[in-house]
């Protein structure tokens, strides 16, 4: 399906209109299948990213309404793609911070492919030293594309250059399964859908990533798609969930993160310590719009093994 048609031209963003650390979300705004001003309701971005990507519709809701628990309005329904703004309307209590996807460590993190880590100063815009970097990869790896293959080392690569360079580095849940999931986007979602070889043109990249750019006559995915491809790259070299303690090169396994053999947990802490610790003692109607959003994050969840976490008790 073409998704880059006459209803959806690319305009160079505005003043005032925001962008974040998510190179796909930015492509949707400037595109206008989500609103051009980077300030989104929860049903815009799920409806967007599977009418312009073709994602997966319960990974788009686990997705959007993760990172809308954590970075979102939840009075308003309005969420920033990028840095905190007043256009999200009043915020709630502190500890709530209400910062957009710019927020570091509750849902963006660390040793992003495209984006520095938090530490350097800025964690949201494009970074050509790091994208040369997938270049090289590319070249390296892939036959001159970015692919499943490259996405692997690249992601290794970028984890050993934190651990080396960042002594606040963390790569615990959820950032341990989100940094997975955004190496293999770009192969779901940015590969024209008529090509589906997984074989990403760098110059195609580029668009997406710095330009925030479909390249002309684009085609979605051609069926939907998620997260596929993460477990090549987790085994490509594996590593357990930790953090560096003090100081660089000093990473410490982290027992008490999730990872890919105890999802529900990554459930769990998600609810019980990130939206807890956020949100400790919530009342009135935002304790409801807590409990609306906690219940659409579970649905999306889909593993009914594990039990739903009601941490404002039951109505």
């Amino acid at each position: 399906m073409l998704v880059n048609d006459k209803q959806h031209p690319w305009k160079q963003p505005q003043d005032g209109d925001i962008r974040g650390p998510c190179p796909g979300l930015n492509t949707l705004a400037s595109h206008g299948w989500l609103p051009r001003s980077g300030i989104a309701t929860p049903a815009q971005i799920i409806n967007a990213v599977q009418e312009g990507f073709n994602m997966e519709n319960s990974v788009a809701r686990f997705v959007t309404y993760a990172a809308h628990l954590v970075d979102g309005n939840l009075i308003t329904d309005q969420l920033s793609i990028g840095g905190k703004t007043s256009k999200t309307g009043p915020d709630p209590p502190a500890p709530a911070i209400v910062g957009g996807l710019d927020t570091h460590a509750v849902f963006e993190g660390d040793a992003s492919l495209t984006r520095g880590d938090f530490f350097f100063g800025d964690n949201h815009s494009f970074n050509e030293t790091l994208f040369d970097k997938l270049i090289a990869f590319s070249n390296k790896y892939g036959a001159g594309k970015y692919n499943y293959t490259v996405a692997g080392e690249l992601r290794w690569q970028r984890i050993q250059d934190s651990i080396a360079t960042n002594p606040t580095f963390s790569f615990v849940s959820p950032r341990y399964f989100t940094a997975y999931a955004e190496a293999v986007f770009p192969v779901n979602f940015f590969v024209d859908g008529r090509q589906g070889d997984g074989q990403l043109d760098l110059d195609v990249a580029r668009g997406f990533f710095q330009d925030m750019r479909m390249p002309d006559d684009f085609h979605r995915a051609s069926q939907p798609m998620g997260g596929e491809g993460s477990d090549i790259i987790a085994n490509a070299h594996p590593i357990s969930p930790g953090k560096n303690v003090g100081r660089v090169n000093n990473y410490v396994l982290d027992p008490t993160s999730a990872n890919f053999n105890t999802s529900c947990l990554l459930y769990q802490n998600f609810v019980n310590q990130t939206i807890r610790g956020l949100y400790p003692n919530p009342t009135g109607t935002l304790v409801k719009a807590l409990d609306t959003n906690l219940n659409f994050l579970y649905e999306a969840f889909g593993d009914t093994t594990c039990p739903q976490v009601f941490p404002y008790g039951r109505d």
